[in-house]
This record gives structure tokens, C-alpha cells and sequence, in this order.
């Protein structure tokens, strides 16, 4: 497990384009300027990363084009999620206009900012129903970035839609920094019985205490995960550049080779590599 690692979620930005107006909460201070993928190289390149998914973080139509053509001259991004409205009429054609574009052949998924939604069903929406019905046309996944009390609506959701490949993002955040599991692990565990869902072993360490995190304290919730969807439904993610705000790039990933310790080579090689490549479509090693 020295080589051929896929960080299946990582992000880019540059202020200077593009406002992140997520980054005007508190805590945020340390991600307040530009983030390259020529940054990440270096550190996913010593922890033997071959390959990236890099994933959208504007609502928004301008920022998917740049991760497309990023995704096309950039050795390291392999694959993109991103943003596309579900709500409009014309996502089918929006969805195929991006594919056009240089880099539109590495568009393997969609994604939108469900955390900030204030309706807890807003993925029940007729309108967005629709349109994920369309991203299963278009054979993209659709990543969940939810909150646990989100949980049960996407279970719904993807109960309605079983031609859809739905990818939880950050094991639905759960509250590591309590210690609590419930109801988080019931929600997680009712989204996992659908065949077609997977999760990705990611994020935990900026739901933990960012000063005094341990290992032991993500235990539970990646022992949860990893019980509910197994190793060929769960990949790993750094959530580059996030993650920095509790943790470097390589402690990241010993994290995550720790928590997965107990499994044998080729149910890591599918946490750490397989997963990610079967549903973003990246090539093989």
C-alpha cells in the first residue's frame, strides 16, 4: 500500500477568481487564499497518490468548467465532480454542454451543497428529482454532502432512484467531536442496505477536536462505515484543503491506513484505490 492510492475528494480554489463564501465562517482563516492542485502534488505524490478526484465547492456554474480543464492538463486530477442545477429544466443539456468542454471526458459526477439546503428534504423535491434522474442518464454519480439529520431524506431519495450510483461524502459528518453515534449511525446504516450507494472514508478529522484528535476518536464512525457499506463500497478521501484546518496531508492518510488496518491487502486496495476507480471511471493503474 506504498503506491497507486486514489484521493478520491480533494478542492482547489484561487480567491482571486472566485469568492468561497463558505470561508467567511469561523475557523476558516487558515483557508483564506488560494489552494492549487501544483500544491497538493508534492504531498500526494509522497504518500503515493496516483490520482484525484477533485470536487466542485461554488454553487454555481462558473467553477466546473476550470476543474474540467484542470482535469485535462494536470497529471494528478483524474476524475471531477461538479455542479450542475438539478432544479432546472435544461440539466440534461447543461450536463452535455460540460462533456463538450476540453476536459469534459473526466466529469464523472455531480454535486450541490445539500449541508446548506434549509429544507431537511430538499433532495425530495419533485425539481431535483428530476434532475438527479437525469445525472443517472447522463451515467455520472451523484455525491451526497449532507448533514446527519439530512440522512433519511437522501436514504429516500436514492431508494427512488436505483439506476443512480449515490456517493456520501465525509460519512455524512458525523459528530466525532461529541463522541455521540446515534442517530447517525442508524441513518448511515438505512442509506448503506441500498446496494447502490457507497461512502468515502473522509472528513472526519475536521468534525473532530482539531487541536486533540486521535485516532481512537474516529474509530467508531469508520468502524461504522466500514461495517455498513464494506471495503468495496468505501473510499478514501483526503478533503485536501480542508483537512489542514486539524491535520497535514500525511497524517490524513496514516489515519486512514490505521483505521483500515484490520482488513486484508485486497479489501484496502479497493478502500484505498478500487472503489473510487470502479464508480468515478478513472483509468487503472
Amino acid at each position: 500500500m506504498t503506491a497507486g492510492l486514489v484521493d478520491a475528494h480533494h478542492h482547489v480554489w484561487d480567491l482571486a477568481v472566485r469568492d468561497q463564501p463558505w470561508l467567511d465562517g469561523p475557523g476558516t482563516a487558515p483557508l483564506r487564499r488560494a489552494f492549487a492542485a501544483d500544491d497538493l502534488a508534492p504531498a500526494a505524490r509522497a504518500a503515493g497518490v496516483r490520482t484525484s478526484v477533485v470536487v466542485q465547492t461554488v454553487t454555481g456554474p462558473g467553477e466546473t468548467p476550470e476543474l474540467l480543464a484542470l482535469a485535462d492538463r494536470h497529471p494528478l486530477v483524474g476524475a471531477v465532480v461538479g455542479w450542475a442545477d438539478l432544479t432546472a429544466p435544461g440539466v440534461a443539456d447543461s450536463l452535455a454542454a460540460l462533456r463538450a468542454l476540453p476536459g469534459g471526458d473526466r466529469l464523472a459526477g455531480v454535486r450541490h451543497q445539500v449541508q446548506d439546503e434549509p429544507d431537511p428534504d430538499w433532495l425530495l423535491r419533485p425539481a431535483v428529482l428530476r434532475g438527479l434522474a437525469a445525472v443517472a442518464a447522463a451515467g455520472l454519480a451523484y455525491d451526497l454532502v449532507v448533514r446527519p439529520h439530512q440522512l433519511p431524506a437522501a436514504t429516500r431519495a436514492a431508494a427512488l432512484l436505483p439506476g443512480l450510483t449515490f456517493v456520501l461524502d465525509h460519512l455524512g459528518k458525523p459528530p466525532v467531536a461529541s463522541g455521540a453515534l446515534e442517530p447517525w449511525a442508524g441513518h448511515v446504516r438505512a442509506l448503506a442496505a441500498l446496494p447502490h450507494t457507497v461512502c468515502k472514508l473522509s472528513g472526519l478529522v475536521t468534525e473532530a477536536d482539531h487541536a486533540a484528535w486521535t485516532t481512537a476518536d474516529l474509530r467508531p464512525y469508520a468502524d461504522t462505515v466500514l461495517d455498513a457499506f464494506g471495503p468495496t463500497r468505501l473510499m478514501f478521501g483526503s478533503d485536501w484543503p480542508v483537512c489542514l484546518l486539524a491535520a497535514r496531508y500525511d497524517e490524513v492518510v496514516t489515519a486512514a491506513r490505521d483505521l483500515t488496518g484490520g482488513l486484508s491487502p485486497a479489501e484496502r486496495a479497493a478502500v484505498f484505490a478500487g472503489t473510487a476507480t470502479r464508480v468515478y471511471g478513472l483509468p487503472a493503474p
